[in-house]
C-alpha cells in the first residue's frame, strides 16, 4: 500500500473513530471511557470521578483490532502504546 493510500485510510479511521480517555481507577487499574466524537475530551474529563488521566485519543476498530491514535492538547494527554490492548482487555473481561 502506498503512503498516500495509508494516509487516506488513517483520515477515514479518525473520522469514524470514537474518542476515549484512559483513567486510573481507585484501585490503581486502568479503566477506559469511550464516547462520541462530538463530545470534547475536556468535557468528558470533567465528568469522570478519577483523578489521574493516563492517556486519551481516538479509538477505532480495524480488522477486528482496536487502533488508538491522536490525543488532546487541551488536557495535555495523548494515545499511549498499550491503549488499544487495554481497551480490548476491558471488553474481554467484561464479556465473561
Amino acid at each position: 500500500m502506498s503512503a498516500v493510500s495509508d494516509n487516506l485510510k488513517r483520515k477515514r479511521l479518525i473520522r469514524s473513530a470514537m474518542k476515549y480517555i484512559l483513567c486510573e481507577d481507585f484501585a490503581g487499574q486502568p479503566v477506559p471511557f469511550l464516547f462520541p466524537d462530538r463530545v470534547s475530551h475536556l468535557d468528558m474529563r470533567e465528568q469522570l470521578p478519577y483523578a489521574r488521566v493516563l492517556s486519551a485519543g481516538y479509538v477505532s476498530l480495524e480488522d477486528n483490532h482496536f487502533v488508538c491514535s491522536g490525543g488532546d492538547a487541551e488536557i495535555g494527554v495523548y494515545a499511549g502504546k498499550k491503549d488499544a490492548e487495554c481497551i480490548a482487555a476491558f471488553f474481554r473481561t467484561r464479556g465473561q
